[in-house]
């Protein structure tokens, strides 16, 4: 019972923190789940616990992250992107409000169709967790590359992954030097926050400050609130169609089985599928972003929990990101050997925490969404500082790399940081890619060493 009570204050918790971070335009999954992750698993907060605080902030956030993109079709977070051509179409017609209900909709369905698929999955895969473990460090090496092939910048992905991979072991080396221990935590938040302190150099540059030079503050034009009725919980299947209803289920559970591939580009393609298929042109953009929203949360839940249960290995681009906290957070936490959330919980603790997490967290963001959406987002527009909030992370980021290294930890997260950032604000090589540079690090250095001293 104390088990539990636990659970659902953080869950509830979680989910208040992240509805709010996901009204607010431009945050990042990962730079938002993973410090404060991190801080908890550090903290030494019971496995289940963990568990359903993380369902519960990611369930929250890439439900609330449709909102700015329905009513000012900006984007919430990275995941929210693909949404907004469809809910500037759906502005265009007189329709956000439509546009919001739909999305909110589509994630309910979403979540929940993802978490007992991906615990079967899970389940059913555990037997090759033996041989996941045996090759992980070739796994993630195909990961890296397959990741880097598929982004936009292809070929400045797959040339950054060697020098990457070179850096990453040499700042490793020189942490374990000087600290006595293995590091981590530092060069994994260097990675998270890397595109702001790219920023943060932009502005001490003039060569990139003209380009960043604002007159004044950002002007959103907000769609006009419309009132949805008196319903606390709004049925989600009487706001999606029949039809609408039976896409999102099936595609949520065709997602869910693509835990290796990126949440966006299946985001992306599936929806990208759903909507060629559609004449209509207020049937296609509605069903593609219920759709695609049940497609966001279901590749989330999914990525953590298969990985969680079958393996104990990062082995998804979620898993590497915003969840790596629950797979490798040394000491607590480790990959080599296997020693967090896949030993410490069995199915049934995955799958009661997990429903506990995300139905807490509906319970909280689904009926505010529906009912208080329109003042919330724009109390956050008007009220709402974007940079404190950047800075609340890297000030975090900050206590975590000192805690596990000192000063050095701190030189090595602004190290890998300032590299990763400007590769990805400028070259486009985005963290998904750096992170998978960091876990196969450890095979391709050795191996090319190898190679070349033969």
């Amino acid at each position: 019972m104390e088990m539990i009570l636990l659970s659902t204050g953080l869950a509830i918790l979680a989910s208040i923190i992240y509805t709010i971070i996901g009204l607010i335009p431009g945050t990042d999954e990962t730079a938002s789940l993973a410090p404060l992750t991190m801080v908890l698993v550090l903290l030494g907060v019971p496995a289940p616990a963990l568990l359903a605080w993380f369902m519960a902030a990611i369930t929250a956030m890439e439900t609330t992250n449709t909102v700015p993109a329905a009513i000012a079709a900006i984007p919430g977070s990275t995941m929210a992107v693909p949404f907004v051509p469809y809910c500037t179409s759906l502005r265009k017609l007189g329709l956000p409000h439509l546009a919001m209900r739909k999305l909110i909709a589509g994630s309910l369905i979403g979540t929940l169709v993802a978490i007992p698929i991906a615990i079967f999955v899970g389940k059913v895969l555990v037997p090759f967790g033996d041989i996941a473990r045996e090759w992980a460090p070739l796994l993630f090496t195909i990961g890296a590359v397959i990741i880097a092939g598929l982004s936009k910048a292809r070929w400045a992905s797959l040339f950054s992954l060697i020098p990457l991979a070179f850096l990453i072991q040499g700042l490793l080396g020189i942490g374990k030097q000087v600290s006595g221990k293995p590091i981590f935590i530092c060069i994994f938040m260097g990675i998270t926050i890397g595109p702001m302190i790219a920023d943060q150099l932009m502005l001490l540059s003039p060569v990139y400050r003209d380009r960043l030079a604002r007159s004044g503050p950002a002007k959103i034009a907000l769609a006009p609130d419309t009132k949805f009725g008196r319903s606390f919980f709004p049925n989600p299947f009487k706001i999606l169609s029949p039809k609408q209803s039976l896409l999102v289920i099936g595609l949520c559970i065709i997602a869910s089985l693509t835990f290796t591939f990126s949440p966006v580009g299946v985001t992306v393609l599936l929806g990208g599928l759903v909507a060629m298929g559609i004449k209509e042109l207020y049937y296609k953009q509605t069903t593609a972003l219920s759709v695609m929203d049940g497609i966001t949360n279901a590749t989330y839940i999914a990525e953590t929990l298969i990985p969680l249960i079958a393996f104990g290995l990062p082995l998804s681009p979620m898993a590497l990101g915003p969840a790596s906290p629950l797979f490798n957070a040394p000491p607590r936490f480790t990959v080599e050997p296997v020693n967090n959330l896949h030993n410490l919980l069995s199915t049934s603790q995955f799958l009661v925490y997990s429903i506990l997490g995300a139905v807490i967290a509906l319970l909280v963001c689904y009926p505010f969404c529906m009912k208080y959406a329109h003042k919330a987002c724009r109390f956050v527009f008007q009220k709402v500082s974007h940079e404190a909030l950047i800075g609340c992370f890297m000030g975090l980021v900050i206590v975590l790399a000192f805690y596990e290294a000192g000063f050095i930890g701190i030189a090595i997260a602004l190290t890998i940081g300032t590299l990763g950032g400007v590769l990805n604000n400028i070259f486009g090589v985005h963290i998904g890619v750096q992170f998978m540079a960091f876990y196969a690090s450890g095979w391709i250095v050795p191996t090319l060493l190898k190679i070349s001293i033969s």
